[in-house]
Formats: C-alpha cells, structure tokens, sequence
C-alpha cells in the first residue's frame, strides 16, 4: 500500500511531510531527555534572549528526518544527488554537533562547509549558472560559475545560521523560504524530488515550532538544525539558479531578474548577515564577533516578544517575496536594480532608526 502511494509524486509528499512531522516531535523529547541529564543545556549569556538553561541540539532529529526521507523519495531522485547530499550533510552535522556541545572556531566551521559544498559540486551534476541576460551576461564559464556557487552557498548557510538567535524566527523564516521553493519546483516541473525535500523540511519545522514556542519543553534546534537547514536552503537555491530558459518560461518573473527573486526569498537572512557584517567590520571588529546588532535583538529590545518578532519578520519575507516577484514580471534587470537598492536603504534607515531609539531609552536610565 505505501509503496503504491510513494509512486505519486502528491501523495508522497504528503506522507514526507507526515512522516517528518512524527519524527522529530517524538525524537526531539528524548534529545531533551539526554540534554538534561547529561547537563549539556545552553546556558544563557548576554547576547541571549533567554534567561533559563535550555536544552539545545533539537536539530540532531532533523538529520535523522533527512536521511529518512531522502531513502523514502529515492524514486524521484533522477539526478543521483541524494547521496551526495547525505555526504555532505553528515560533514556539516559533525561540526554542528560538536559546536553544539564545546565551541567550534568560526574557521573551522567555514572549512567543513567548504569541504561539504566541494562533495556537493563534485559528485553531483549541478548546471553551470546561466544570467538569462542579467548585467549583460549569459552562461559563464564553469570555473567562474562554481566560484560564484561556492560563495553563494557559503553566504547563504551563514546567513540563516545568524538568525537563530530568539524563539521561532529560524523556523519560520525556513517554512517560508522552503514553502516558496517548493511552489516554484512544482511550477517549473520534473522538480519533485526538490519539492519533496521541501516539504520534508516544512514538516520537521512545523513540529519543532511545537516545541520552541513551548513554556514547559522548550527546545533549541542548535547549529545541528540552523546549519543543516541552512545547507539545504543553499542546494534549493542553487537548484533554482540553475533552471534552463524552458523550466524559467513557466514563471511570470524575467529570466533576467532571476537573482532578485532569490533575493527576495532570502530577504531577512541576507539582510541581516550584510548589516551586521557591516557593523562589525565598522566597529574595528571581526564579522563573526557576536553582539546583540541583529535585527531581532533591535526588536526584542523595543519590547516586543519572541513570537511577535518571528511573525513580524516572517511577514515582512512574504511582502518582499511579493512585491520583487511582481516587479520583477514588468521592470527589466537595470531597474529592478534600482528598486531593490532602495528597498534595502529603506528597511536600513528603519532598522537604524529603531537602534537609535533603544540606545536614547537606555541613556534616559
């Protein structure tokens, strides 16, 4: 009976996501089990917004969700990546375990990402990025285009990795994210194996907001659960880069402005990691120094709470996804330039507004 209904691409996705769901809502309570009576909680700082030792390491059960569901969509694996992808993951858990029970060194993670990302590229048959005609440029030439993939990749993981930082907004901001990539894998076609690790991923998350959001069991997906969804959103991305003019002529968007609409899908996490790296480096400071300049510390020190900010935030994603999706189906890639420029300047300008009024409220004190 299963095997007949994991032929149809709809009904195994349903069943993924299920299935993802009931693991990690039973997994993650026996991780907690273990977290608690081995002592390994994390125990707050003054960068955290939390105040109580909280067990972490939540994402340890995503991993396992991910293996699972890669063997049970196995059929649509047409490309032959699974295995790749399950290399280069377990690398990227590794280091993400053990950054989750003693410190890793911010080089040390960058170089298993990097090994990760060359197990990816290497083994599977990514296509070489193609512009469609963005900045005058069309394919490039593969050396060039895995450079850009390898950056890319590189950014994106550590973009989402730097907003796990309060209650639901990295768990959130993935369902979107995953949820927008999975209609534009169903919407180009033949892309159901990325659809069904989409939808894997939306169920994992919908059962570990569950016990995030939770007084009593509260638990932190950890850099073993920020990482490795961070890893997986960098494949979808590129996966997305990737699309031929054929699969690009289903969307209303020009095949010019395909990078905008990246951009839009990753708004909040790119957002943040560009700001805050360029605060840093403005402070004289490294760009992995941790400080409380990110975008929901601004938010959580206005006064508002960890759900209000993750929802806010995971609203402000959907409007950009919307507002550059459509502009992008009109406005050629020059202008888009413009009107993204200026989204950006202005969400800043907000964004530094808002810093300057808790810094004038704490000298009120």
């Amino acid at each position: 009976m299963l095997k007949e209904l994991l032929v149809s691409p709809i009904a195994t996705s349903i069943i993924v996501f299920v299935l993802s769901f009931l693991q990690v809502y039973f997994v993650i309570p026996n991780i907690t089990k273990i977290v608690i009576i081995r002592k390994l909680n994390d125990i707050p700082d003054q960068r955290s917004s939390h105040k109580a030792p909280t067990p972490t390491m939540g994402g340890v059960a995503f991993f396992f969700a991910l293996i699972f569901s890669l063997f049970l969509i196995q059929k649509f694996d047409t490309e032959q990546v699974a295995i790749s992808i399950i290399a280069s993951t377990s690398f990227i858990f590794l280091v993400a375990l053990k950054d989750d029970l003693v410190t890793v060194r911010p080089l040390v993670k960058i170089i298993t990402e990097t090994l990760a990302i060359v197990i990816l590229l290497y083994f599977t048959d990514f296509p070489v990025l193609n512009f469609h005609g963005f900045l005058g440029l069309n394919e490039l030439p593969s050396i060039l285009s895995y450079l850009i993939v390898y950056i890319g990749m590189l950014g994106i993981i550590n973009s989402y990795n730097l907003i796990d930082g309060i209650d639901g907004l990295a768990a959130i901001i993935a369902m979107i994210i995953f949820s927008v990539f999975g209609l534009i894998f169903i919407i180009a076609g033949d892309l159901w194996f990325y659809v069904l690790i989409c939808s894997s991923f939306i169920g994992m998350l919908a059962a570990y907001l569950i016990y995030n959001f939770s007084n009593k069991n509260k638990v932190f997906m950890g850099d073993t659960g920020s990482l490795l969804i961070g890893f997986c959103i960098a494949i979808c991305s590129i996966k997305f880069l990737g699309m031929d003019a054929s699969s690009l002529a289903n969307f209303s968007f020009l095949p010019e402005n395909i990078f905008y609409i990246l951009s839009a899908i990753l708004w909040i996490p790119l957002f943040d990691m560009i700001r805050i790296v360029y605060v840093r480096i403005k402070n004289k400071k490294s760009p992995f120094y941790p400080d409380r300049n990110h975008l929901h510390h601004i938010l959580i020190d206005l006064g508002f709470r960890h759900h209000q900010v993750a929802i806010f935030l995971g609203i402000i994603n959907y409007l950009s996804i919307i507002c550059i999706g459509y502009l992008s189906g009109i406005l050629n890639y020059k202008l888009m330039l413009v009107i993204v420029i200026i989204f950006y300047t202005l969400f800043l300008v907000v964004v530094e507004t808002m810093k300057k009024r808790i810094i004038s409220n704490l000298k009120k004190k």
